[in-house]
């Protein structure tokens, strides 16, 4: 199968305004020239692979992604680092949770390398976005649609699989300061048997209405318990969740309801690696508010691609407000922070192997791969 990657630059005069003033980039809002994609079907298995400027969608109404939800996606970044390099942090992880994302909804997927080299050639066709100030980076989107028009439930027979790139800032207005989370204690996120582990449009859906209700109460985020006894501490809307108590790190297993962060993974080893006791297990929210009424929790933090940790500062459950470390960032989050967004700069020893500089790589020869 003939996988190269055939390029269609655009045109000068229709280049886009690269952003200067990264104070106001925001999140997800702005997109680069040009798009990678490729399509498949049982005959010709992927092809037309392809980058070329950026463009609305063209997909038939009827598409099997529009009414039946066959839809997964990634999120992952390039950073501009030590030596003005082009870094990724793990994005063998993102592939493989894609890969996973698309078996549990019945998905073509793609492989790790093909996914590789469509990241790498079109982060280095698109690297004057990425941004130069540290605290900014090029938030990449693979997605993968079913496309064939048929009203029918079943899975799809074609799909299209495509990336696109922009330069991001702060996920939250916040920034690196504590967010205010309201626990729903009504709405739910998923159940054990669902798609809770899988990275698709249905989880996030599903948690508007709950994200909707925190918002006019004037808080950041919710944090989701579990279906069943709504008891069980499970994640935020849009990260994985840790609580330190007594100097133990804890957040809760995966078990089919949780997402399988990146972050949240890196965050398990470091933590290891640093000595500390760490230990995923269920945690009720009624042993939160007692941890934190007696003093011995002492930080609650969120995990994630946008974010990168994401101190909790408030915890609102059933109209009651609990204060978590006097509302300040609290020694690890700011540890975590601070030694995750070096190593993805290259500015750390890359004890893990997590790191891949990719700028020395030419991009013709790897779009002209043909494995």
């Amino acid at each position: 199968m003939n996988k190269s990657i055939a390029i269609r630059r655009v045109r000068p005069e229709a280049r886009r305004a690269i952003p200067t003033d990264t104070s106001k980039l925001g999140f997800g809002r702005i997109f680069s020239d040009h798009f990678f994609a490729t399509e498949f079907d049982r005959q010709n298995g992927w092809h037309m692979t392809r980058i070329e400027p950026m463009r609305p969608l063209q997909i038939d109404a009827a598409a099997i992604c529009l009414h039946y939800g066959q839809e997964v996606f990634e999120g992952l970044k390039a950073y501009r680092g030590k030596d003005d390099g082009i870094y990724l942090f793990r994005w063998q992880k993102n592939a493989e949770r894609l890969r996973n994302s698309c078996r549990r909804l019945m998905m073509e997927t793609v492989d790790e390398e093909f996914f590789g080299r469509a990241v790498k050639t079109l982060v280095l066709l698109e690297q004057e976005w990425i941004p130069k100030d540290p605290s900014c980076s090029l938030y990449i989107r693979p997605t993968l649609i079913a496309t064939d028009p048929f009203l029918g439930v079943r899975p799809g027979d074609e799909y299209a699989f495509y990336i696109i790139v922009g330069p991001a800032g702060a996920y939250y207005p916040e920034g690196f300061n504590p967010v205010r989370i309201w626990v729903s204690s009504e709405d739910v996120r998923a159940v054990r048997g669902g798609l809770g582990e899988a990275k698709t449009a249905a989880n996030y859906a599903h948690s508007l209405c709950a994200q909707h209700k925190a918002k006019s109460l004037g808080y950041t985020q919710v944090l989701w318990l579990d279906a069943i006894e709504h008891k069980w501490v499970e994640e935020v809307g849009t990260m994985n969740i840790f609580f330190v108590i007594d100097d133990e790190v804890i957040t809760p297993p995966l078990t089919g309801t949780i997402l399988p962060g990146v972050t949240r993974d890196s965050v398990l080893a470091i933590c290891s690696r640093w000595g500390l006791k760490v230990t995923q297990r269920p945690i009720s929210i009624d042993e939160v508010i007692d941890q934190a009424s007696s003093g011995k929790l002492t930080e609650v933090f969120g995990t994630g691609t946008a974010a990168v940790i994401s101190p909790v500062g408030v915890l609102s459950y059933k109209g009651k407000e609990l204060v978590i470390g006097k509302n300040e960032t609290g020694p690890l989050a700011k540890r975590l922070y601070h030694y995750l967004t070096r190593l993805q700069h290259g500015e750390e020893e890359d004890v893990f192997g997590w790191v891949e500089r990719i700028d020395h790589l030419d991009i013709e020869q790897l779009a002209a791969w043909n494995g």
